[in-house]
């Protein structure tokens, strides 16, 4: 969304190292050198690993926080004690002088015209790994964990994925789980936090057989994820849930869907237009029209990081005026011609109609630190909506103190995530199964 979630973190990267002229300027930049890298409110550790080779320096570049290591230096040039880090790979450069008598480099990353300041220090190679995720499960698991494959034949293509079944022959109750925004794999990985492995690692324990997939063009998934609408993506899901309640040992009678994100708008639309399933959880799900989530996203986020209430005002009118202008033939026209089919989409779609049309068991779950899907924005509209729809049974709640990855939160900002040890709070967790167990007994 939105989920920052399909924003792009700010990092691809390929490097070098401009010209040192003598050997004890070689010397003095070899080891791994670290610094945090502030992009948008967004703070990423940045590691160079530079190491002496047969033709001058090479080196390496990691995004810890993001799970990429390993990441090719092209170049290494170090003139004096000016230290130059191109990334010819994504077109970024880092510029920097070597001070402090050699034990720090200040500099500058530029990137796509802009520039930021990044401090590079001496640090231990013991020191740049990935941050801790503790609730990351590890083998051997109570439980059967199946790599499987299934077919959208409505799109010609093969998907890719895993299952997880409690003990025991069943039959158990089965969801299939359904990501956020942007190209995600079965994890949904994010700042090197596997999300959906650790929920469909609690699941499965508290009894619930669980599906879950690398989107189209993802991982060991088919087709192109580049072009794809909320709607085709819903045809995936729809064909998860077929597969799913095919296997020996799933309640196909108690087979449902739980979305993140995005997955908590295209739930109800797999529901309604798709393949009928027997429960929805809707976590962060978009209740009103995406324009007007863009528009409160951009603004709380901005307040969170200290802007004036004058500018987050304008930035409120600016986005709204930019992303009503959709309504219009011209502008219209003109969007269409800058932004891609999924963008189009998501401005323009209410999802109020079809949580309307919704006649199943339906939990909504919020944080209440969310700045991506604001609970202030969307558990009213949410309420409305599924009081107006055929279900008898329909909970919404806001969980207190949880981000838009129901991450336990001090402030909401994505610059956060990464840096909370906590992939789901339990209590996250535990509402779901518990929910869930109660309604497929």
């Amino acid at each position: 969304m939105p989920d920052g979630d399909r924003i792009a973190l700010f990092l691809g990267l390929g490097l070098a190292l401009f010209g040192l002229t003598t050997a004890a300027a070689q010397e003095a930049v070899v080891g791994a050198w670290s610094g945090p890298l502030k992009v948008g409110g967004t703070e990423l550790r940045i590691v160079f690993h530079i190491e002496p080779g047969e033709d001058g320096l090479t080196a390496t570049m990691d995004s810890p926080d993001q799970g990429a290591t390993g990441i090719p230096v092209s170049d290494v040039a170090v003139v004096g004690d000016s230290v130059t880090l191109a990334v010819d790979r994504i077109g970024g450069v880092y510029t920097g002088a070597l001070a402090d008598g050699d034990t720090k480099i200040d500099g500058q990353w530029t990137q796509g015209g802009q520039s930021f300041p990044l401090t590079l220090t001496p640090t231990a190679e013991a020191d740049t790994g990935p941050p801790p995720r503790p609730q990351h499960p590890e083998p051997p698991y109570p439980y059967a964990a199946d790599s499987v494959t299934f077919r959208n034949e409505a799109a010609g293509l093969g998907l890719a994925g895993t299952l997880t079944r409690p003990e025991g022959e069943g039959p158990h109750p089965a969801v299939v789980l359904v990501s956020g925004s942007g190209p995600q794999d079965r994890n949904s990985e994010v700042f090197n936090h596997k999300l959906f492995h650790v929920l469909a690692d609690h699941l499965t324990r508290q009894g619930i057989a669980v599906l879950r997939y690398d989107e189209r063009g993802v991982g060991a998934s088919e087709g192109r994820f580049d072009g794809a609408t909320s709607e085709e993506f819903a045809t995936d899901v729809a064909a998860a849930v077929r597969f799913l309640r095919s296997r020996p040992g799933v309640d196909a009678d108690a087979t449902g869907l739980v979305g993140m994100s995005e997955g908590g708008l295209v739930a109800p639309m797999v529901h309604t237009r798709f393949e009928p399933v027997d429960f929805l959880v809707l976590m962060a799900g978009p209740s009103v029209p995406g324009h007007e989530i863009l528009v409160e996203q951009s603004a709380r986020i901005a307040a969170a990081q200290g802007a004036p209430s004058g500018a987050v005002d304008s930035i409120r009118a600016v986005q709204r005026r930019t992303l009503e202008g959709v309504a219009t033939d011209r502008v219209r026209s003109q969007i269409e011609q800058a932004t891609d089919p999924w963008f189009r989409f998501f401005v323009g779609y209410d999802p109020a109609p079809t949580l309307r049309q919704v006649d199943v068991p339906v939990l909504a779950l919020y944080g209440s630190k969310d700045l991506q899907v604001p609970a202030g924005q969307n558990v009213g509209p949410m309420r409305a909506a599924l009081q107006a729809s055929p279900s008898d049974d329909a909970t919404v709640r806001v969980l207190d103190g949880l981000n838009h990855l129901f991450q336990p939160a001090e402030t909401g900002l994505p610059s956060e995530y990464a840096q909370i040890d906590t992939t789901m709070a339990p209590t996250a967790l535990e509402t779901i199964s518990a929910w869930i167990r109660a309604r497929t007994r």
